[in-house]
């Protein structure tokens, strides 16, 4: 028997899942690790070994893949440790990079944050000048040759950066995406002095138009790449030592997996690695309920995450921001705040309760932890509500201190604020809901789609004690709590249900439409990238499928929307077909009538996503069905628990979850305690335990 795994490590625990296929799936969690994170996916991966009854050698030589989700280069980007980066650019061209297009001031600012101008600030630079270099080379738009490369200006320069001391080198020259031939050869020149060098090309990682972008994009690649690497050779090695066969793989940001040996090179694709697993495990478990549209929401120690799927597909964006700087790389379009289960409950200058981004995150954790930790968190808080039991998570090996809980809401929120220890905690808990909604909203609302038409999937550690909270406001009126074997590893879940996704883009602006043959040269070319991408992954694949897109814009208009390009043979009405498309979406997102096609519209880069299948069953198994409704047989314990600041502190029944059955029927208010998680049934809920052994939520 075979099997398949997947790990997802965050910033507070490391979740995994192994499947064999044949509808068995144990989970597990451990504490992450940091800064030797590999230590904590080993220990996932023994608790995995132990629920299947056998040893890690054996589990290793049995799996055909491991599918990681890595907060690497994320963490790597946002807290600045990341490589000595060189930036070699065309002549006149270096400054792109400082200048930032004029919106540096404003990139992934909030409406709120844009209007306060005299608070923009620009970020600092991704490098400094000094080790940003240039040399004489020019292509035209057309990606004709106007000014040779100088290779021995091209020389001094590379010799100057490795004379620096940098790691890696990023090379972004002009009009390259149309011609990458002279960048190629700025690489070798680099690899004729310095061999070993990581150096990443814009032709190769981001072949968009649009030079700021493109240059910030290549800058962090090389910035995260070498740390990505030392990183995943190591891991690698000690998998394949302890008996591994199969593959590495890493999560992408746009919902997929690359190999290890190859996700350095484009290490900026695994940015959003974590944020993508969840959005895959609810397409797969959506999949097997019969959902179309689906909210996906994820609690875990410190961030809250929401996606969207609709029409069984996860809802995509063209890039990201980090930092203030762009990152062109495909991305499972998720939103996110700093408002997790270990998220920092404070008062601020003006008596304001808040509620992160700060975090606990592992180490030292929330207070009633008994690790160290002093201020108080979201944790602590439904811990005094009676959410949480003393015993705790992990199934009793992670038992919770009520005594330090207390006196840390009582120091630093109850006193400030002039509330008791109960009252805080009920305001922390209502700001954590309050929170999530305001996310939720412009997830879903702000796009364009109405909240009643979905159903939404509730994980993560926390997730399922604010699910029903969070989601009553928006007006959704079924809330799925996964649980069954993957509980609170959902995103685990995620990763080992995914496939391989690679995509090829180009950029060549012109009017649309355009004639059906352009059409045709352009996505034969990215269909054959394609090809030889999936080529060099060395995995069988069960099946590929390709899916084709375009970013389309009315002239004079800074944003696309990637339209979907029909699935056939191209014909002289394609273009009109595909005109269609990005106008019915465009009036979607901005109200009927905005669409004006007189102004005229701009095709700007054309991509190809591919999507290879690695053959593994990770359906999630059907669970026994009880005899009738009542779930007596699953009762726990009642103990007093506060769920709403009207109502107070009330007896609430709590029911074991390895109890439940398919079939089985709580009204709220309600607690189920699951080893990795506690769910909260507020009243007038009702959670009923459906096949697969989620607790599905709604309204009674």
């Amino acid at each position: 028997m075979s099997y398949a795994l997947g790990i997802d490590v965050g910033g507070t625990f490391t979740d995994a899942v192994a499947s064999d296929g044949a509808g068995r799936i144990v989970s597990a969690k451990t504490p992450t690790t940091p800064p030797h994170r590999e230590i904590g996916v080993m220990r996932a991966i023994e608790d995995l070994a132990g629920e299947l009854g056998i040893g890690v050698g054996e589990l290793l030589s049995r799996t055909d893949y491991i599918a990681h989700g890595t907060t690497a280069s994320i963490n790597a980007l946002v807290q600045g440790a990341v490589a000595d980066v060189g930036l070699i650019a065309t002549k006149g061209h270096r400054d792109s990079i400082y200048i930032m297009n004029a919106e540096g001031r404003t990139l992934g600012r909030s409406a709120h944050e844009i209007q306060d101008t005299l608070r923009q600030r620009k970020p600092a630079p991704l490098i400094p000048k000094h080790r940003a270099l240039e040399v004489t080379e020019r292509i035209d738009h057309a990606g004709e040759v106007l000014v040779p490369l100088d290779e021995d200006e091209v020389r001094g320069v590379a010799q100057s950066l490795v004379d620096q001391g940098v790691e890696a080198i990023a090379v972004c020259l002009l009009w390259s995406f149309k011609n990458g031939a002279h960048e190629q050869r700025v690489r070798e020149l680099i690899h004729e002095i310095a061999p070993d060098m990581y150096v990443t090309l814009s032709s190769e990682v981001s072949p968009r138009i649009r030079e700021f972008a493109r240059t910030s994009t290549t800058i962090m690649n090389a910035q995260v790449g070498p740390r990505l690497r030392q990183y995943l050779t190591p891991l690698q090695k000690q998998l394949e030592e302890g008996g591994l066969k199969g593959p590495l793989l890493v999560m992408q940001s746009e919902g997929g997996t690359i190999t290890a040996d190859r996700a350095p090179e484009h290490a900026i694709t695994t940015v959003g690695s974590v944020l993508s697993g969840g959005v895959i495990g609810g397409m797969r478990m959506a999949e097997q309920l019969g959902h179309r549209n689906v909210i996906t929401t994820d609690v875990g120690g410190t961030t809250f995450l929401a996606g969207l799927i609709v029409d069984g597909e996860p809802v995509m964006a063209p890039g990201s921001i980090v930092n203030q700087f762009p990152i062109n790389a495909a991305t499972i379009r998720v939103h996110t705040i700093g408002s997790g289960g270990g998220a920092l409950a404070s008062v601020d200058a003006g008596g304001n309760l808040r509620l992160g981004p700060q975090s606990a995150e592992a180490v030292p954790g929330p207070a009633c932890y008994g690790n160290g930790g002093t201020r108080p968190t979201n944790t602590d808080a439904n811990l005094v509500l009676g959410i949480l039991s003393e015993r705790g998570l992990l199934g009793g090996r992670k038992p919770l201190r009520m005594d330090l809980a207390r006196e840390a809401i009582r120091e630093h929120v109850a006193e400030p604020l002039g509330l008791t220890v109960e009252e805080a905690a009920i305001a922390i808990h209502e700001v954590q809901n309050a929170q999530a909604g305001d996310l939720l909203r412009q997830a879903v609302v702000q796009a364009g789609y109405d909240p009643r038409d979905f159903v939404a999937y509730a994980f993560g550690g926390a997730g399922p004690a604010h699910c029903a909270g969070y989601c009553q406001d928006l007006g959704v009126g079924e809330v799925v709590v996964p649980l069954g074997p993957v509980a609170s590893a959902f995103s685990a879940y995620g990763l080992a249900a995914s496939d391989i996704v690679l995509s090829a883009e180009l950029s060549d602006p012109s009017s649309f439409p355009v004639d059906h043959t352009v059409l045709e040269s352009h996505y034969a070319r990215l269909d054959a990238d394609l090809q030889r991408a999936l080529d060099r992954q060395k995995v069988k694949f069960h099946d590929v499928t390709l899916q084709r897109e375009i970013d389309l814009r009315y002239s004079m208009q800074v944003n696309e929307l990637a339209t979907a390009i029909p699935d056939t043979d191209f014909t002289e009405r394609t273009g009109e077909e595909i005109l269609q498309r990005f106008e019915e979406q465009y009036e979607r997102i901005n109200g009927p009538g905005a669409g004006y096609r007189e102004a005229g519209v701009q095709a700007i880069t054309y991509r190809v996503r591919a999507k290879a299948g690695l053959g593994f069953p990770v359906a999630l198994p059907d669970i026994a069905r009880a005899d009738g409704p009542d779930p007596a047989e699953a009762f726990l314990e009642e103990r007093s628990v506060c769920l709403d600041s009207q109502t107070g502190f009330v007896p609430t029944p709590v029911y074991d979850y390895a109890r439940l059955r398919a079939g089985h029927e709580i009204a709220g208010p309600a607690i189920v305690d699951v080893p990795t998680t506690v769910v909260v049934v507020p009243a007038g809920v009702t959670g009923r335990v459906d096949r697969l052994g989620n607790l599905v939520l709604s309204h009674q």
